[in-house]
């Protein structure tokens, strides 16, 4: 009879204790700020995304060259996997980091690029209500050189009805993943039963190239079932050069850069999505090799690829070819050498800068300020960190510095302004690619051109 009691009153017990753990993760936690979608909608995002739903978030960028290719890659085989429950009871949202780039059209372009459906809403707002949502939700992560990606791929779950939440990698196994947003989140309550005893498992064997291919190749490709957000493999290595495929494996990101005229029609063939550098070893990429090899003799013959050319080589840092005088010149030889991880050259550049500006008095103080640290730096994160601020001085942001070069007859001559999502930071250069001075070789190619100056 107690236990019958005891039971009882656990039972009683379990629906208040689930109702308490919403109550902490619900409307007095999450911010309820204002987000477009991809299709110009306005709404908010506790009110209109969050409140009773089932959900995974992610933080992405559209010109981002690493994870999130991969990270975009792999919401979409989950959507498949969760089939007509997207959009029923189960929402994606996947919210930009670089709002001033990524508009409600160019976050549609880049949704169809994956195949996004119903369900699935990609989402830019202001600045800072994004960092808001990135550290409310945990998503959030400080910029790290040392991160080839420059942040973390990882996915928030959750259901606010019931409170219950879980970070995972963005990039994890899409069956774990479609199992825990379908059935753990709404306490098995939809799980099929398999079945299967454990006792009649198959024995399982290792095979390097396998898992390797399902671990970083599947979500965008197959090997003999057709063409998905990149080409079937299948044939791959009977009709492309195995050190072609070797170093593209490897370093896509670089023989894209290179202008590898086979990287740029595949890539201009499938909708512009680039192929992320996923910091593979070598053994990797042979494991790789060997496995399409392998499969891709027993499928079907692969598809007309693009006519191999001629390997372009490597592209080098453009000449400082401007007409702008001795700040703007010394300048561009402190970001070309940030760029290149070198340090030499760099007080004496940033002299010149402090000495020249000092001419124009007090408009061009932030400036001399910014100059003089960058001068005193005695290694390359503090020379990176003093070069934000002499940038920014540069392109109008934190002074009236250049209003007073322009009024003295200088122009900004064949340099070009460029941002950095990861970084947060404004730079100029003179090169036609990006040559990122705030992580340099590390992740060299990160970020985009602006038209104007952050103050415009």
């Amino acid at each position: 009879m107690r236990l019958a009691r005891l039971f009882a009153v656990l039972c009683l017990l379990i629906p208040a204790l689930a109702g308490a753990q919403n109550s902490r993760w619900g409307a007095g936690y999450f911010p309820n700020v204002e987000l477009t979608t991809q299709d110009g909608k306005v709404v908010r995002f506790y009110d209109d995304l969050i409140k009773g739903k089932i959900v995974a978030l992610d933080l992405i960028y559209t010109t981002c060259q690493y994870a999130c290719p991969l990270e975009t890659a792999r919401m979409a085989q989950v959507q498949r996997l969760l089939g007509d429950r997207m959009g029923r009871d189960v929402f994606f949202y996947s919210i930009t980091i670089d709002p001033e780039h990524d508009t409600p059209a160019v976050l549609k372009e880049y949704a169809e690029k994956y195949n996004a459906g119903p369900g699935w809403l990609f989402l830019t707002g202001k600045a800072e209500d994004i960092e808001l949502i990135s550290k409310k939700t945990g998503l959030y992560s400080e910029p790290d050189p040392n991160n080839p990606d420059g942040h973390t791929p990882s996915l928030l779950v959750g259901n606010e009805s019931t409170g219950q939440w879980m970070r995972n990698s963005a990039t994890d196994n899409p069956k774990f993943l479609a199992r825990t947003i379908g059935d753990w989140l709404n306490s098995w309550q939809t799980a099929k039963k398999t079945g299967i005893s454990f006792a009649d498992a198959p024995t399982m064997t290792f095979d390097r190239g396998q898992y390797a291919f399902n671990n970083h190749c599947a979500a965008c490709h197959s090997i003999g079932k057709g063409d998905r957000i990149g080409p079937d493999l299948a044939g791959v290595t009977a009709t492309r050069d195995r050190d072609w495929l070797h170093q593209f494996i490897l370093r896509p990101d670089k023989m894209f850069a290179a202008g590898d005229p086979i990287a740029l029609a595949l890539r201009a063939k499938y909708k512009d999505v680039r192929m992320p550098n996923l910091s593979l070893t070598d053994s990797d990429a042979k494991a790789l090799i060997d496995y399409m090899d392998r499969e891709g003799r027993a499928s079907a013959p692969a598809a007309a690829a693009p006519a191999d050319g001629p390997q372009s080589d490597p592209v080098k840092p453009a000449p400082a070819r401007v007409s702008t005088g001795a700040i703007l010149e010394a300048y561009l030889k402190v970001q070309q050498a940030l760029y290149m991880d070198k340090l030499g050259g760099v007080a004496d550049a940033a002299a010149v800068i402090a000495a020249e500006s000092e001419k124009f008095g007090e408009p061009a103080a932030t400036m001399r300020t910014a100059a003089v640290a960058v001068q005193k730096a005695g290694d390359l994160a503090a020379a990176r960190s003093a070069f934000g601020a002499l940038s920014d001085a540069m392109l109008g942001a934190l002074s009236d510095a250049m209003l007073a070069l322009k009024k003295n007859g200088s122009d900004l001559g064949d340099a070009k302004a460029a941002y950095c999502p990861m970084a947060r930071k404004y730079w100029l250069q003179t090169a036609d690619k990006i040559q990122n001075p705030y992580y340099g070789q590390a992740m060299a190619d990160c970020g985009r051109f602006i038209e104007a100056s952050p103050r415009n």
